[in-house]
């Protein structure tokens, strides 16, 4: 049996998915770019903005499926150039305290509506 997850503290899908399904214990959010719920503008200020944005998009869903950020086991970073790495990485790093999750980044030739990065995750509370 699968669950569907949605919140109104993160960006509505901008296509047909959701933000994240939760099934036997896993929960799988679906990839987070810097959109502010409230605003339903993009935050582009600068690569650190951008990925704060994405991390509290992310922060919502897990709160709204009753997890945390320690709960993740696997992300997924994509990033439009890998230059950004660094900053996007210090960000990123200042969620998790210990026992950080599995990853993976990777740069791409693009990403929804022209942003930087894109963030999305696996998590587990069995």
């Amino acid at each position: 049996m699968k669950t569907i997850i949605n919140t109104s503290n993160a960006p509505a899908p901008i296509g047909p998915y959701s933000q994240a399904v939760l099934a036997n214990g896993f929960l799988y959010v679906s990839g987070q770019i810097p959109i502010n719920p409230a605003t339903g503008e993009l935050t582009q200020s600068s690569i650190k903005d951008e990925t704060e944005q994405v991390m509290r998009n992310l922060n919502a869903v897990l709160l709204e499926a009753g997890f945390e950020f320690t709960h993740i086991l696997k992300s997924t970073i994509f990033l439009s150039d890998m230059d950004l790495f660094a900053e996007v990485n210090e960000v990123y790093g200042s969620y998790f305290e210990s026992d950080f999750p599995a990853r993976e980044t990777v740069a791409v030739k693009g990403l929804p509506k022209g942003v930087n990065v894109e963030i999305s995750v696996i998590a587990y509370k069995g």
